[in-house]
Parts: C-alpha cells; structure tokens; sequence
C-alpha cells in the first residue's frame, strides 16, 4: 500500500530534481530571441564590434547543447557518489549544482556575461545527469514491488511537469520577455532549496543502507517508517539474498558490467531502450514544435499557446502511464509507445511534404505531431528507467544506471546537435529517419525484453539469466524466500502434485 511518508518522499526527491530537469530542457524555448539580443549587446558593449551571425548561432548552439553535454558528465558522477554518500545524500549534494547555477544564471544580465549563462547550462546538466539517474534509483529501491513502476514513472512525471511550467512561465506575457528572462532562468533554484530543506527529514535507501553499509538495524526502522508497518522481516530477508547472491559477483563497475556475460543481454536491452527513447527524435518535435506548427501555418501569435498545449497533454498522458504501467505492464506500453511514434513520424513525413499543395495537410501534421507525444508519454519516455532498476540487482545497479544514462545523454546531445543540420539536407524527410528508429527499438523489445511487473528483483534476474545462458547457482536459488511456515506448505503441494 503507499503510505504518507513513501508518497511525500516520491514527491519531494522527484519536485526537487526531476522537475529541474524537465524545466531547464525547455526554459530557453521561449525567451530566446530575448537572450541572443542579450548576447549581442554585451558583445557590441565590449568589443564596440556587433556580433556576425555565424558565431551568434555557434553561442546559441553552445547554450542549448551544453545542457546534455553537462547532462553526460552527470550521469559518470553516479555510480562514485551513490556508492559513497548514498542515494539521498547524492540529491542533497545535487543541489548545490542547481542553485549555483540558478544564482549564476540569474544574476547573468546584471554581470553583462553571457558566458556565465553557457557555463551555468553546463552545471545544470549535470545537476539533470545526476538527477535523471539517481531519482529512479532511490525510489526504485524504496517503493515495494507492487508500487515499484508506479513510482518509477513519477520522476518522468514531474519532468515533463517542469517542461509544462517552463512553457507557461515563459509565455511573453509573464516572464518570456526582455526584462524576465533571467527570473525565468533563475528559478530553478527554488524546488532545490526546498530540498534541501525538507528531504534530510526522510529515510535512505533501506536496501542501500543495508546491502551497502551494512546496517540492519537503520534498515529495517527505515522500512517501517516507509511501509508503515512494524513487521518487514520478509522484505529484509529479500535483501539479504539479494545480498548473499551479489556477494559472490562483489561491486561492479562500468567495466566489469560490459564484460560480465550474466548481465549481457540486460546491458544490451538498457542501451537499445536509452538510445531508442532519445534517437526516436522527442526532443527535435519539442524543439522544433512552434517550427512545425509554423510552417504548418499556425498564427505566430498562438503558436506558444499551442507549445503550450502540447506540454499539457505531454503531463497528462505520463499521469495516465503511472496508473496503468501495473496493470498493463511495462512491455505493452513500450511496444504500443513505439507503434504510435513511428507510425505518426512516418505520417507527418507525408503531412510536412504535401502541405503546400494539399490545405489540410498542415492540420494532420499538427495531429501527427500530438499522436507523437502521446505516443512518446505512455512508453518510451518513462519505462526505461523503470527497467534499469528492475533488471539489474544491487551491486550492479550504479553502474548500469551510469551507462544507461550516459547513452540518454550523448544520445539527446548528438541528437541536438544533428537535426539542424539533417533538416536542412532533408527536410521533412528526416523523420523518416526517426520512424526507422522506432521501429528497429520495437521489434528488439518484442523480442528480447520481459516483462517485470510485480516481480521482485531476483525473480527477473532469473528470467533474464536464462537469456544469458548462465546457470544462476543453486544456493542463490529462492530457497529463504517464503517465510517459514510457507516453506513447508509449498514441499506438502509439490509432493502432492
């Protein structure tokens, strides 16, 4: 059942890192013509010289792609702090990440640098890197296994939350405008303050305290705190196998993780599932949106209204993903996410291709581009770190988060970078490219990944051992699992059988 203090934990990690995340992808959207005009003053102010185009645009690059690229130093930092300092103690340290860039950011117009600003992006991709990983992580180890995708896709609900504010704060009648801009960007250093403040107050991990420092007795008050109940010896007797059966493969590294053949084929998944999420082209339709919708021949005036919109259903269609991903499972909505975003790329090809000849084109791109996003929302974007946590064990866990999220991030920074210029060589045929994507990521998620729902973590570590081809030995085999009087009824069955 989800208790008060598992609820307020969920909230609180996931509002004060996740949401970041979400709201500085899309913060400078709106207000950027406001802050290249910025660029260009300072520069004319201090070089008496204005700024040429060309190195306009390298700046501006600069400014949006040094978020993913920070994003990708973030995401190494993982598995070294959350082994040293702990899940919650890698967030509180997070932080200080955002609110020196927060504070950097928004003093940036009074300090007429705009170099300051590309620098802060830097640091708030790894504030994002961390977050992004670490988030999933914590809750997927603190929630119980029947609440465990649930809580998974709440941190992706709040990111596409703080993309939804971001939006709106930046709309030109509120802060999307010359003198707001920097508030706009300075902002994000609010939920982490309230972080800071409010998340010391909540228990750690109870698996790391146990698995990694060896505390039963932290643990085991730590669970009773979150399950509300004063008897978890189960679940402890869970970890402690979990525990003996990682004791004999010790910690992973990064490196280990890539040669070890027992993970193999759930190293692979995570990877496939990380570079299908990012190379499906979300990002380009989020980036680009108010650019379809433009040639699309929406009014100027109402095309942030629209973005608008957009992020809302973006908010809505996660809020539906985190009460079905238990009944319906992560596969379904994997496969069925996949489905809708390939076939509507393939559609807005043709839509982006005919409007010029054919009037009701535009609004079947804009359809297209709506499906995509709904598409997008209920699978591809929250699942995969969901299974991250679910396929891997404790030991191996930091160090499978710290690929899958370095793959996230190259992957949305390569991305960032390409589709300027594939769109100018290809033009709407470029999503072509993405509808390719999706469909090769579909049909190896049909294929090879299980499902995980409701499973405890060494249950899917059986399914998958089978695909590795690797015996799992016996004395790892779930003999403690049952409490004791269960154990005794099961052999009575089986005999009976």
């Amino acid at each position: 059942k989800m208790t008060l203090s598992l609820a307020l934990v969920a909230l609180i990690s996931a509002f004060g890192s996740s949401f970041q995340y979400g709201y500085n992808v899309s913060v400078i959207n709106s207000p950027a013509p406001y802050m290249q005009d910025f660029y260009n003053r300072t520069y004319l102010d201090r070089t008496g010289v204005p700024l040429d185009s060309g190195f306009q645009t390298l700046l501006w690059s600069l400014t949006v792609s040094m978020y993913p690229l920070g994003g990708f130093f973030g995401s190494l930092m993982v598995w070294p702090l959350v082994n040293r300092c702990g899940r919650k103690g890698t967030l509180l340290i997070n932080n200080l990440f955002s609110i020196a860039a927060a504070i950097l950011m928004g003093t940036s117009e009074l300090a007429k640098t705009f170099e300051v600003i590309i620098l802060s992006r830097v640091i708030m991709g790894i504030f994002a890197g961390l977050a992004s990983n670490v988030v999933p992580m914590f809750l997927g180890e603190m929630s119980p296994k029947n609440l465990r995708g649930a809580l998974g896709v709440v941190p992706q609900l709040f990111i596409t939350i703080g993309i939804l504010v971001a939006q709106i704060l930046g709309l030109n009648s509120i802060l999307g405008n010359a003198e707001g801009w920097p508030v706009l960007l300075g902002l994000t250093g609010i939920p982490s303050l309230i972080q800071l403040l409010t998340l010391p107050f909540f228990p750690e991990s109870p698996r790391y305290l146990l698995i990694q420092k060896g505390n039963e007795e932290q643990a085991r008050r730590a669970l009773q705190r979150l399950r509300g109940w004063e008897n978890v010896d189960d679940e402890i007797e869970e970890m402690y196998q979990e525990d003996r059966s990682e004791k004999e493969e010790g910690q992973f590294s990064v490196l280990s993780l890539c040669t070890f053949r027992g993970l193999r084929w759930q190293l692979i998944s995570i990877i496939v599932m990380m570079m299908g999420q990012q190379l499906s082209g979300v990002n380009s339709v989020f980036y680009y949106a108010d650019r379809i919708f433009e040639s699309a021949g929406v009014h100027s005036s109402s095309i942030q209204y629209v973005t608008v919109s957009i992020g809302a259903i973006n908010v809505v269609m996660t809020l539906l993903a985190v009460f079905i991903v238990e009944s319906l499972g992560r596969r379904i909505l994997l496969l069925a996410g996949f489905v809708l975003c390939s076939s509507s790329c393939a559609v807005l090809t043709l839509g982006l291709n005919l409007q010029s000849t054919v009037s009701w084109m535009s609004y079947l791109s804009i359809v297209c581009v709506i499906v995509y996003i709904i598409g997008h929302a209920i699978g591809p974007s929250p699942i995969p770190a969901v299974m991250i946590t679910e396929m891997f064990l404790q030991s191996s866990r930091p160090a499978a988060f710290m690929v899958g999220g370095s793959v996230h991030w190259l992957s949305n920074f390569t991305v960032g970078l390409v589709f300027l210029y594939m769109e100018a060589g290809l033009g709407p045929y470029s999503f072509l490219i993405f509808c390719a994507i999706c469909l090769a990521t579909m049909v190896y998620i049909f294929f090879i990944v299980p499902e995980t729902k409701n499973k405890t973590f060494m249950e899917i570590n059986r399914i998958m051992a089978k695909r590795n081809k690797v015996e799992i030995p016996e004395s790892k085999e779930l003999k403690d699992s049952f409490p004791r009087g269960k154990q005794e009824e099961k052999e009575v069955l089986s005999s009976s059988e």
